[in-house]
């Protein structure tokens, strides 16, 4: 009996650092979020749609390319740092130095080729020299990943959810005094310096700079190649989120593309939200792999998923619901979003579940993670020129036709989720999926109230947003945490039992 105890209190430590880290990226989502709405107000009224769609096409190129130069070390530098017998500075400066030189090459190929970031419109003044970001992205990427496998998530919520959406909001609106056209371009780079420093600051704090370092060609050149398979999968997932942006590029105007963009950004807002639960989910789960417990791997994932799915969720029911007057916010040009918005807002939530189960596939089953994922971009890809074609020759409006990538991506979106989930499934050999008949009570107790607000009179369309929404939300939560929600759902509410923070065995070799 004395040697079970261990055991049975391993998973309860798991749950702990994940509802830890979780509540401290719920803190961060919610700071993200404050600062990330003024940056869409100013952008769509300071700017318009077709400087926002120029900015929109050209970040995307961007950070694309940043992706790719981190190699898939976001992921792949926690089990790097849990199987080396080296010192972990030594490990970490090695992946800074990949993704040095992998951003080097990433930004001279876009430099010399820089109207792959403007496909619609021609490349003016400094634009050509935006590819430069590439190095703040990837470094600031690689140095959150470490700090997150010391379980310091608060470093990557104040880079991410502070500095950076706050510095492109400020920016935004200081440079449109200065220039309507490169305004958007000039708050962007800002905010991603700003970020860099944010993130290398606490790295250095926390690594130091290594004593009898040198960088060994040998155990660099091992590093990326063993992370090459985590760099496509990422770079397939942020491309199957992406791509519809750069197929409206080919497809329509520049106003087009910023129109769907800020509907995006609506849309993706929850995403983010599973994006920061990676840095502390990728430590728990290659623990419970090392260990060979994949049962523990089953529920980490089970558990996470539904707190991510619950957040979708309730986004889609806050925001979607009085979608038009979202978008009406940005700007009277915008509306037209609402309803590429609202299939954004449901194709989130169904990708949630592939998306948590993919953190376990890429260290168990990567390469076939990997195939399942570029056959549903190339489903998407396909999808998305069939739907816009079969809507012009239906003489369909624009904005129906600009919304087939959108629905394009909720298909393929699905596709994908539901292969993911039984390919890790039969793997683990017990269930990743949590389904409850409260999560669809929850919406449909949402949707009532929101109903009711939006079919007030016209004159009181002020009370759809700034009263009808807080509503939609606070009546969703309630019935999602009175009867859908067990002890350990709650546990990302309260701290852990003990004073001290959840200690993963992974951790005692640092």
């Amino acid at each position: 009996m004395a040697e079970s105890a261990p055991t049975s209190a391993a998973p309860t430590d798991d749950i702990n650092a994940l509802a830890k880290g979780g509540r401290t990226n719920i803190l961060g989502f919610l700071l993200r979020l404050a600062a990330r709405l003024p940056f869409l107000f100013i952008a769509g009224r300071a700017y318009g749609p077709d400087i926002v769609g120029r900015y929109a096409i050209a970040v995307l190129v961007v950070e694309v390319a940043a992706l790719l130069a981190t190699l898939g070390l976001k992921r792949g530098l926690a089990q790097a740092l849990a199987s080396t017998e080296r010192p972990h500075a030594h490990v970490v400066w090695d992946a800074v130095l990949v993704a040095l030189i992998a951003s080097a090459i990433a930004s001279a190929v876009l430099i010399a080729f820089p109207q792959v970031m403007y496909p619609n419109s021609p490349v003016m003044g400094l634009e050509r020299l935006v590819p430069l970001v590439v190095f703040a992205v990837a470094i600031s990427d690689v140095t959150l990943a470490a700090l997150a496998y010391r379980h310091n998530i608060r470093a990557s919520v104040t880079a991410r959810a502070i500095v950076e959406p706050w510095t492109i909001s400020i920016a935004a609106w200081g440079f449109s005094f200065v220039s309507a056209r490169d305004g958007l371009m000039y708050a962007y780079v800002l905010s991603m310096l700003a970020a860099l420093v944010a993130s290398v600051v606490p790295f250095v704090r926390e690594y130091g700079v290594p004593r009898g370092w040198h960088p060994r060609v040998s155990d660099i050149v091992t590093l990326a190649r063993r992370n090459a398979p985590l760099a496509g999968a990422d770079a397939i997932e942020w491309g199957t989120r992406n791509v519809d942006r750069f197929i409206l590029a080919l497809l329509f105007s520049p106003a087009v593309v910023g129109i769907y963009y800020m509907a995006q950004q609506v849309a993706s807002i929850p995403q983010r939200l599973k994006s920061s639960f990676d840095p502390i989910l990728a430590p728990v789960v290659t623990h419970s792999l090392a260990e060979n417990d994949r049962k523990s791997v089953a529920k980490q994932v089970r558990q996470v998923g539904f707190w991510i799915v619950s957040a979708q969720a309730a986004c889609l029911v806050v925001f979607g619901i009085p979608a038009e007057g979202v978008m009406g916010l940005i700007g009277p040009e915008f509306v037209v979003g609402a309803s590429a918005m609202c299939i954004l807002l449901v194709a989130e939530v169904l990708a949630s579940t592939g998306a948590v189960c993919e953190t376990g596939l890429i260290y168990i089953a990567r390469h076939r993670n990997l195939m399942i994922s570029v056959a549903v971009l190339l489903l998407q890809i396909a999808l998305s020129f069939a739907f816009v074609i079969f809507a012009r020759k239906q003489g369909w409006s624009q904005p129906v036709q600009a919304a087939g990538p959108a629905a394009a991506l909720a298909l393929s979106l699905t596709i994908s989720s539901a292969a993911k989930a039984i390919m890790l499934r039969r793997l683990l050999g017990a269930s990743v999926v949590s389904i409850r008949a409260s999560f669809f009570l929850a919406i449909g107790a949402a949707a009532l109230v929101g109903a009711a607000f939006t079919s007030l009179p016209r004159h009181y369309e002020w009370a759809e947003l700034s009263i009808g929404m807080p509503a939609i939300l606070v009546t969703f939560l309630f019935v999602m945490i009175k009867f859908g929600f067990s002890d350990e759902d709650r546990a990302l509410f309260r701290k852990a039992p003990s004073d001290e923070e959840p200690t993963l065995p992974v951790a005692e070799k640092l």
